[in-house]
């Protein structure tokens, strides 16, 4: 404990990097709390588990409004109090876009409701400003310039330090940056996305000039794609699995979709990623799928949503897989997975040879 009394955050051996192109250092592995705080996690286990992420590296958390309709955000905002963590020590996120109730302005991102809902995230969180918040969906129904004016009045109020998109297309963070070079406001910083072995073509691909263009940094979700990246679905769908107790339709779906000839394919590659792994670098597959994700140079972080902290401590095993992840291996999970995407064509050269001209 420090004199203030406030515990003392060592980094340990986490690995910090910018989120996208700005200033802000974010732990390579954070915590996330969908489906887990609030929800199926709460009261002191919630305390322990972020207790341990501190203890081992991991200051930031990462939530949504919508999460456990809210309660997300209160557990977190009650732990942080309790454990008395120095607010700067931690890089705390948060996203708007469902709501909590069912008026006509109580979602989306409308000015109203960016502002407002910015506003009741930071009394759940009982916090003075969040260090991003993010458009957790993009909205269609209202004027882009409307949406980045909004974010950047949060953060020019101070709720906020930068903001970022979830889930939008390549187009859409585009137009986003337009609006704001235009009009001389903050841009995205930073897009909360699905990335993993089996699924590669937006984040690879289709926000490939986005990387360039803007520093654009991911805060990567379902790295582990929902758990079948662990092998524990290699056999079938365990009684006690997230495919099997949760009620969600995606879930359903998910589990339904194995036993397809689509699933049972990606399952026969999670076998033989799964015996590569353990046979020839050591590790498990878990460890493997988290640290390739990882090694991508334009992962900012990734969100880890675990349920107890031991399954939290056991993840960041894979920051000891980092170093073993060599070209060779690198090539030899490409051969395995067959997941890489088709490399953009333009006039007839693929864009890394492209990249490599100098054209005026």
């Amino acid at each position: 404990m420090s004199e203030d009394s406030h515990p003392v955050f060592d980094p340990k051996n986490m690995p910090f990097r910018r989120l996208g192109g700005s200033g802000l250092r974010v732990p390579l592995f954070s915590y996330g709390g969908w489906l887990t705080v609030g929800g199926s996690v709460v009261g002191d286990p919630v305390k322990d588990l972020i207790k341990t992420a501190f203890e081992n590296g991991i200051n930031m958390i990462d939530t949504a409004e919508a999460y456990a309709k809210g309660n997300s955000e209160i557990e977190i905002g009650r732990v942080v109090k309790e454990l008395n963590l120095r607010r700067s020590d931690l890089v705390i996120t948060t996203k708007l876009f469902w709501g909590l109730r069912s008026g006509p302005n109580d979602g989306g991102l409308s000015r109203k409701h960016i502002i407002e809902g910015t506003k009741e995230a930071l009394e759940r969180l009982q916090m003075d400003y969040v260090d991003v918040i993010f458009a957790h969906r993009p909205d269609p129904t209202v004027p882009m310039e409307e949406v980045v004016r909004a974010f950047n009045w949060v953060i020019e109020k101070g709720w906020a330090f930068y903001w970022g998109t979830s889930e939008w297309s390549a187009r859409e963070i585009e137009e986003a940056h337009h609006v704001a070079t235009k009009l001389g406001l903050i841009g995205p910083i930073a897009e909360q996305c699905k990335h993993n072995l089996l699924y590669r073509e937006r984040p690879e691909k289709e926000y490939e000039p986005l990387y360039r263009k803007y520093q654009l940094g991911t805060t990567v979700f379902s790295a582990l794609a929902q758990g079948i990246l662990t092998g524990k679905y290699n056999d079938g769908v365990p009684a006690d699995s997230r495919f099997a107790t949760e009620k969600q339709q995606m879930f359903k779906d998910a589990a339904a979709r194995l036993s397809s000839p689509e699933g049972l394919a990606e399952l026969a590659k999670v076998k033989a990623l799964t015996k590569y792994a353990e046979t020839e670098l050591g590790c498990s597959v878990t460890h493997l799928a988290l640290a390739w994700v990882a090694v991508n140079p334009n992962t900012s972080t990734v969100i880890l949503g675990a349920t107890k902290p031991e399954q939290l401590v056991d993840n960041l095993k894979a920051l000891d897989v980092i170093p073993k992840l060599t070209p060779a291996v690198l090539e030899k999970i490409e051969e395995i997975m067959k997941t890489k995407p088709t490399p953009v064509v333009s006039f007839g050269w693929t864009l890394a040879l492209d990249l490599s001209l100098e054209l005026s």
